[in-house]
């Protein structure tokens, strides 16, 4: 864990080294200032030489202006690596989550991915920084007062090193025993996070289902969890102040009380004594500094682990050794393919699925919800790995292509349609990056989605919000599968991308599709029959297995299952689900 959030320092390791240096500079001009207080009052004041006053006060000065400057270079210095390692961790989590599989995105939620890239890299850097500055600067405060102290009485400085010895054991089981709720507290954040971003993103169900006040108490249920755990924690520590403050008094009147004894005695002077209690309260202020330190390490320590996971997550997908970096055609071959979601724990979502497509053919899939339709595609893109068998695209097996080269060929239209913040052009050039206004008009005249673009007041730099708000279902399905033609792919997958579009809008986009782009390989997912009759074969799917493949009129003849669909929808003016044959 360490080694991993060490190695994000990269570029920011200097200014992390020299921050202690400038910390420990500080500290020592810090501990001569108290030298030179007992020198004033032993030397000048009682002796009435204003001159050694003014010549002290004016060296009391300079060390003072350097501590000043070395304080500041060690806040800049450390401010600077600690906002240099977050910055590095989040965009290493970041660019960590690109490379992910689907299966590697499923050990994540999206609030929990969030929340370490928020709430945990800001724990991190508050640690860090506070370590940079304090960790060192509080341990040299306490060895350097404590050899000065030995140096002047080292009968006083006893009573310091009694208190040290105290609060240290002290610190150590308080820390102890909050250690544990603050590791918990960050895990409720990845809740409270999840609650908001449901909400938000889903807030128009919340509305049109009048569910105000259930989210409410469902979010205020996540504080309360966070703040039950963050009062558990805190209470362990109240007791740390109380038992500073006492140390502090106890080690004052008994320095005082002894102090005085050795004055009279003669074995001590009234500047000695001074010094003594200034670096009292240095040793333990420092102290202080020392506990604030422990709980901001376990604060972060939780943090720190939960970013190292998403860091030192691996992808399950990797490019062979010497990838293929050309696919030569659209055609697609299951080999005895089966696959499960969880390798050799979990049951096969995919059993034994053996079936060719040629280069340019037009298949349409169907089946109930659950069938295992979309896991059938995403092996394609190879999104997923097969758990058994062979899928070759252009006649190679996907495993054997460079992932890019893969996914440039093979373009999906998703059920859960994405836009993003920007123009309708911006969204459109996702497709292709460089692709002229022309390119992307002619995209969405086959995507039949221009009829509306037209009419927006800005055309097609009309904005977009995020995640598509402000268009429609059918328009946000249009635009996407606009997006997806600017790819020019050999594979062209349609996940059921065509529901919110319809009957007649859906026949002109895939007359589109066979017109403009024949030789590209078309998979469609659909409920309706009507989408898919028209395809050059139909791929019947029911339970992860195959039902039946053929064309229309081949599956009405051969096929229960597609049959009783037929009629069924035929019988309901074409507009009935797939699933309404259960």
């Amino acid at each position: 864990m360490l080694k991993t959030l060490y190695a994000q320092l990269k570029e920011f390791k200097r200014p992390a080294f020299l921050t202690p240096v400038w910390m420990i500079g500080e500290v020592v001009c810090e501990m001569i200032i108290p030298v030179l207080m007992g020198l004033i009052v032993d030397n000048g004041i009682y002796a009435g030489d204003i001159g050694y006053i003014v010549r002290t006060g004016i060296l009391m000065l300079i060390v003072a202006l350097i501590a000043l400057m070395f304080g500041f270079l060690g806040a800049f210095y450390g401010a600077k690596a600690a906002a240099g390692l977050a910055r590095n961790l989040r965009k290493a989590m970041f660019d960590n989550v690109q490379t992910f599989s689907f299966a590697n995105i499923d050990h994540f939620s999206t609030s929990s991915l969030v929340t370490r890239m928020t709430t945990d890299v800001t724990n991190i850097q508050n640690a860090f920084q506070m370590m940079l500055r304090m960790a060192m600067r509080a341990p040299a405060s306490i060895v350097i007062a404590m050899v000065m102290s030995f140096m002047i009485s080292p009968q006083l400085a006893s009573v310091y090193l009694l208190a040290v010895i105290f609060l240290g054991v002290f610190l150590f089981f308080i820390m102890r025993s909050a250690s544990r709720y603050f590791k918990q507290v960050f895990e409720k954040y990845d809740a409270l996070n999840e609650s908001v971003q449901e909400n938000v993103s889903a807030i128009r169900v919340v509305k049109a289902y009048v569910r105000e006040d259930q989210e409410i108490n469902k979010f205020q249920k996540a504080a309360a969890n966070i703040y039950l755990m963050f009062v558990k924690a805190e209470l362990r520590i109240t007791g740390l102040m109380p038992a500073m403050s006492f140390v502090v008094y106890t080690c004052i009147l008994l320095i005082s009380w002894i102090g005085a004894h050795l004055i009279i005695a003669g074995s001590l002077t009234t500047g000695n004594l001074m010094s003594l209690l200034t670096y009292c309260m240095n040793i333990l202020m420092s102290l202080m500094m020392l506990a604030m330190i422990f709980v901001m390490i376990t604060m972060s320590e939780a943090s720190a682990s939960r970013i190292a996971e998403v860091i030192n997550e691996n992808t399950s997908l990797h490019n062979p050794e010497n990838p293929i970096m050309t696919v030569p055609d659209g055609s697609i071959s299951f080999d005895h393919v089966s696959f499960s979601y969880r390798t050799g724990t979990g049951e096969s979502v995919l059993k034994d699925i053996s079936l060719d497509i040629h280069s340019g053919e037009s298949i349409g899939i169907i089946g109930g919800t659950g069938s295992a339709k979309s896991s059938l595609v995403n092996l394609i893109s190879r999104l997923y790995d097969v758990s058994e068998g062979s899928l070759k695209v252009g006649g190679n097996d996907v495993r054997a292509y460079d992932l890019e080269t893969l996914r440039n060929e093979v373009s999906v239209v998703l059920q859960k349609n994405v836009l993003f913040s920007g123009s309708i052009l911006d969204n459109l050039r996702w497709g292709k990056k460089d692709a002229t206004e022309a390119e992307c008009r002619e995209a969405c005249r086959i995507a039949c989605a221009d009829e509306f673009i037209e009419k927006m007041p800005d055309g097609y730099n009309t904005h977009i919000e995020q995640g598509g708000s402000n268009v429609s279902g059918g328009q946000k399905q249009r635009l996407c599968i606009a997006r997806a033609i600017m790819k020019n792919p050999k594979i062209l997958i349609f996940d059921d991308s065509t529901s919110a579009v319809d009957t007649a809008t859906d026949a002109k986009i895939r007359k589109g599709l066979a017109e403009e782009i024949p030789n590209t390989t078309k998979l469609i997912i659909a409920q309706r029959i009507s989408s898919v009759q028209d395809c050059d074969r139909i791929l019947v799917m029911d339970n992860g297995e195959i039902s039946g493949f053929g064309t229309h009129e081949e599956l009405l003849a051969s096929n229960a299952i597609y049959r009783e669909v037929y009629e069924s929808q035929n019988g309901a003016a074409g507009d009935a689900d797939f699933d309404s044959k259960d």
